[in-house]
């Protein structure tokens, strides 16, 4: 098979992986804060110690927000630490 013909597969299989690799709740993330250039952010490459703490104060309501703040309330503290380390990689 041509590298030309390979290469969807190949990136099929790779999003499939990391799409396995998420931890549970971290791949609805993605949907706002997986792409460069949109009006969201993109977490990757960001330090996961501030994306947890920023999760943290949503959750807690110290950091104002429409819609993360009732997100973040569904999350343990070990869930916010897997999925910070997870997003910014």
């Amino acid at each position: 098979m041509s590298a030309r013909k390979l290469a969807p597969i190949l990136a099929l299989a790779a999003f499939a992986a990391a799409a396995e690799e998420a931890p549970p709740g971290a791949s609805s993330c993605l949907g706002c804060h997986g792409r460069e250039g949109a009006a969201i952010p993109s977490l990757r490459g960001r330090d996961a110690a501030e994306v947890a703490a920023t999760m943290r104060a949503f959750r807690e309501g110290t950091r104002p927000a429409t819609l993360m703040d009732r997100l973040a309330k569904g999350l343990s503290e070990a869930e916010t630490q897997a999925i910070a380390a997870w997003i910014v990689r």
